[in-house]
């Protein structure tokens, strides 16, 4: 697709993007499917031709915008040929032309939640929320939906995820009672026909020229192997609740700050996350507390010990898996409290059987830990085998809540 006369390689399925003029513009898809190039390059663009646009892009996790950001928005300025005519900080890009400009700033930070602050910046016109599957929060939201009301420029929020549960907060907004069906590599995809919004759908099919022959290699061994994973993981397939899950007996609740804790860490880079769980044991009432730490996919080992040190208490002791040794030495060399978990024959069995006479109590915001109880089933119930898939934050709780249950000392409490 062309933009501002330079061809972007983006599909031209993102030609709504810079062409709809309703208020709300949703973008689905599944992995390696442009999403986020399309709208930072759009957002570049944008803010490079216009006058008085303030868009805030945001997530509901940010670790630091300047590493993780601001980088992949200084390749777009750059494809545009804009470079000369942006100014670039740790935290806000603006156009020397225009004066329009890109605020960056998480919801969830270690400084607690940024939602009031975010709503009280003066002059919003738009909103770019990434990785929506994550905000659980529709009041928090419509909160800061309710600060973009600038006159005389257009008012946009664009909203960009992967489609997870029908759970969530926008799959009922928008979905639950106005959807078409689409066929897309013979599995039915919903698309939004809500007047509200702009729906957006695109998939690694309409980015082919883009990916790389081992990456496709891998999509099309996970087609054959698992092609529900698959449709979900790669084509965008919404998740309905499964039938037969092996962890039935949970509920939302708050963490008990009361009892001693640790924390569940599950290994992954991509597609697999890596996953940080606190998880806290009340024997008495037969309870487990879960909260969702991390869960993020491409975290190489730099990051993921910065994110680590930013979530750990310090001294707590860390349940990991084995998967990666250098990791496990590196975040030890950095001060965590390292064990690793009980990866012998029929520890997953065990683990599984243990944790069933307990009841499960997920934090509210504990979203991936959520869908994952929602679809963790059995392959071979007879057998007590599950399916090896949505067991990435279930399986760091695992190897926590069992090794809380063999009564370890090393645990950390809430001031």
């Amino acid at each position: 697709m062309v933009v501002n006369g330079m061809n972007t390689g983006i599909s031209g399925k993102y030609r709504p993007l810079w062409e709809s003029d309703t208020r709300y513009i949703l973008i689905t898809g599944g992995r390696g499917s442009q999403k986020s190039f399309a709208v930072s390059t759009w957002a570049c663009d944008r803010t490079s031709r216009y006058k008085r646009w303030k868009l805030l892009y945001t997530r509901y996790t940010m670790q630091s915008a300047e590493i993780s950001i601001i980088p992949e928005f200084e390749e777009k300025i750059y494809k545009l040929g804009e470079s000369e005519n942006f100014d670039i900080t740790k935290t806000f890009i603006e156009s020397k032309v225009t004066g329009s400009g890109i605020i960056f700033s998480g919801i969830k930070t270690s400084s607690g939640n940024q939602t009031a602050k975010l709503k009280s910046i003066n002059g919003l016109t738009g909103l770019i929320g990434e990785e929506m599957e994550e905000f659980v929060d529709e009041t928090a939201f419509n909160t800061i939906d309710d600060s973009i009301r600038m006159q005389g420029v257009p008012n946009v929020v664009v909203l960009v995820m992967n489609p997870q549960d029908c759970e969530h907060w926008i799959w009922q907004r928008w979905f639950e009672k106005s959807h078409r069906m689409e066929a897309i590599d013979g599995f039915q995809i919903p698309i939004s026909t809500h007047p509200d919004i702009t729906h957006i759908h695109t998939t690694y099919l309409d980015n082919l020229e883009n990916l790389s022959v081992d990456y496709l290699d891998k999509i099309e061994k996970l087609k054959q192997e698992n092609p529900a994973a698959y449709a979900h993981r790669y084509l965008g397939q919404w998740l309905t609740k499964k039938e037969g899950v092996i962890y039935p007996n949970w509920i939302e609740g708050a963490f008990d700050e009361s009892l001693p804790y640790a924390y569940g860490l599950d290994l992954g880079f991509n597609p697999d996350p890596l996953a940080l769980v606190k998880v806290a044991v009340d024997t008495t009432n037969k309870k487990v507390y879960v909260h969702e730490e991390i869960y993020k996919t491409k975290l190489n080992n730099d990051d993921a010990l910065a994110v680590m040190l930013d979530r750990v208490t310090p001294d707590a002791l860390v349940v990991n898996d084995t998967s990666e040794a250098r990791l496990i030495e590196m975040l030890a060399r950095n001060g965590l409290n390292m064990q690793n978990a009980d990866k012998g024959k029929d520890s997953i069995k065990e683990g599984i059987r243990l944790l069933s006479g307990f009841q499960i109590v997920v934090t509210p915001e504990s979203y991936n830990v959520k869908t994952e109880l929602r679809n963790y089933i059995w392959n071979d119930k007879k057998a007590s085998v599950p399916v090896d898939a949505w067991n990435h934050g279930l399986d760091a709780m695992r190897y926590c809540a069992t090794r809380l249950l063999e009564g370890s000392t090393v645990l950390a409490y809430s001031k």
